[in-house]
């Protein structure tokens, strides 16, 4: 009987952990998008200082590549109630 309340109790604590390893799995996930970004603004700055007369060119490549950097950030955020479900 003692056997059968540890091993409730051992699955109970198993879930828990799983739980708190999602948030850190995706507070690391959200690390990688967030590097990204600030690459990509980094180089459109520097690109413009270059070549000032592309700056309008430069500035839509820009929210494009940050669209796309970010939509990583999102597919971290959902993975975890995928894969939980």
């Amino acid at each position: 009987m003692q056997i059968i309340h540890l091993a409730a109790e051992a699955a109970t604590q198993v879930s828990q952990i799983s739980g708190n390893l999602g948030v850190i799995g995706y507070g690391l996930a959200a690390i990688g998008p967030g590097i990204g970004v600030g690459l990509v603004v980094s180089k459109t700055i520097e690109s413009i200082a270059r070549q000032p007369e592309l700056a309008s060119r430069l500035q839509v490549t820009m929210w494009l590549g940050i669209a796309f950097t970010e939509a990583l950030a999102l597919i971290g955020l959902a993975t975890p109630f995928i894969f939980t479900a």
